[in-house]
């Protein structure tokens, strides 16, 4: 994984095809026609199809800043089809509010569409866009953009299965692939990304007729162009889903690597002084988790949340942060159905809310009208919500990305000190956080690599820190 700054980090780091590819196969052409068709020379010098190079990126934007990026490396200042990258990628351009952090703005910053895909053509003088996959060297794609030029399954005839068939046949001969900004691949849909891996560098259902067989690299035909592929990921932090995606899809020969970085912890930087309780649950399996979640938050948390909802000096102002959507419906419906909790009134705001539900969930609960407000990350990720009239926050799980935990925690409390009435006296707020043993790569950005290996082990399953 890469830090935000990207360092270069190569999974897999045996490369088989240098730049000069292309060079070499003309050379080749070239030697061959000039022995003429009685030749005894044999290259094996190619792949199935032209594609060598694909890019997973998450918006218009970040495309536009990778072309941009070869371009500049390539030294060729010809473009084809410029004037239409321009108008297609470069367009669109955000302004935001004064609050929104950096690593905001530089996400979604420009065009932030994330369906798309581009083919690239090199020739010596010349870099062509917008061509056909087919005759492309470099492809640069969204998931979800390169998920829909495969195909969907539900889309084939049954009946004639030529006929809207997944063609995942010019992923055939990738030699490198670049994930670029994980992170927030992450926040979009994963499952576009495996899918993606599970059909690269297979054997073409259909050839090129003009392909000469004799001139495919024996790790091709042997089906082993996988074990030659460099899979590089550049992310902000590593997840189970990254780690996982490296162990099925990255089997190259040549080995892997890892950047593992030491955290200090966001615990010390919430720019308030509250009260931060981390509270350990267990759980027999990683598919037991979510239950085990669930029981630990009705057993633990819950009586406090309703003597508070039946005081109404200490009811409203409890966040609860909720990463995973499943969790969020799960929360959502039982707090919607279940009579005993009748009332506690509450609100959420998840991914899929529109920006008038949002701003009545957060009216609302800055108001005291709703006295506990569920907020999803991936809300958190593409809005960045400061919600005001936080007194309690919980993190239900804890966020993938750690600066989140600082921006939910830290932010929100910070807000609510400020306000005249209403909110709190500094010092007063407090966080806490249910966590796991599966937790750990969460666990460990937050509270520090120096404290995570003890919160793991230790027998108290309560850690207090201020």
């Amino acid at each position: 994984m890469s830090s935000s700054k990207r360092f270069n980090l190569s999974i897999g780091a045996h490369f088989p095809n240098n730049p000069r590819t292309r060079d070499r196969v003309i050379k080749n052409n070239a030697k061959l026609s000039k022995e003429g068709p009685d030749s005894a020379l044999e290259f094996q010098d190619q792949g199935y199809t032209r594609p060598k190079i694909l890019f997973l990126l998450p918006t218009r934007n970040s495309c536009a800043r990778m072309v941009e990026i070869i371009t500049t490396l390539a030294g060729t200042p010809d473009q084809v089809n410029k004037d239409r990258f321009e108008t297609g990628f470069l367009g669109n351009s955000t302004t935001f509010s004064a609050d929104k952090p950096d690593d905001f703005r530089d996400l979604f910053a420009g065009n932030d569409d994330d369906m798309f895909r581009l083919g690239m053509h090199f020739t010596r003088k010349t870099i062509k866009l917008f061509t056909p996959f087919s005759r492309s060297d470099v492809l640069l794609a969204s998931p979800l953009g390169l998920r829909m030029a495969i195909g969907a399954e539900e889309n084939i005839d049954k009946k004639d299965k030529k006929k809207n068939k997944l063609d995942y046949d010019f992923l055939s001969s990738i030699e490198m692939v670049i994930v670029d900004q994980a992170d927030a691949l992450l926040m979009q849909n994963w499952a576009h990304v495996q899918f993606i891996f599970e059909h690269l560098n297979l054997i073409p259902k259909d050839l090129d007729p003009d392909l000469d067989i004799s001139r495919i690299r024996p790790w091709y035909l042997q089906g082993w162009q996988s074990y030659f592929r460099q899979t590089i990921v550049l992310s902000q932090f590593n997840t189970p889903e990254l780690s996982e995606l490296m162990r099925l899809h990255s089997q190259n020969w040549a080995g892997k690597a890892r950047l593992q970085p030491e955290y200090t912890g966001e615990i010390q930087h919430l720019g308030v002084t509250a009260r931060q309780t981390f509270s350990r649950f267990s759980a027999s399996s990683v598919a037991k988790d979510p239950d085990a979640r669930f029981d630990h938050f009705q057993k633990v948390f819950l009586p406090d949340l309703l003597k508070r909802a039946r005081d109404s000096s200490l009811a409203s102002g409890t966040l609860v942060f909720v990463p995973s959507y499943a969790d969020f419906v799960r929360l959502r419906n039982f707090l919607s159905t279940d009579d005993s909790l009748a009332a506690l009134s509450y609100g959420s705001i998840c991914e899929y809310a529109d920006v008038r539900e949002a701003s009545r969930a957060r009216s609302h609960f800055l108001s005291g009208r709703i006295k506990l407000l569920l907020y999803t990350e991936r809300a958190h990720h593409f809005w960045r919500y400061r919600i005001r009239g936080v007194k309690r926050v919980i993190f239900y799980a804890l966020p993938e990305n750690p600066v989140f935990y600082r921006e939910v925690a830290g932010g929100c409390l910070a807000l609510s000190e400020q306000q005249v009435e209403g909110g709190i006296q500094a010092g007063d707020g407090t966080v806490r956080a249910l966590f796991s043993r599966y937790d750990a790569l969460k666990l460990e950005r937050v509270v520090g690599s120096a404290r995570v290996g003890k919160m793991l082990k230790e027998r108290g399953d309560t850690f207090d820190f201020r």
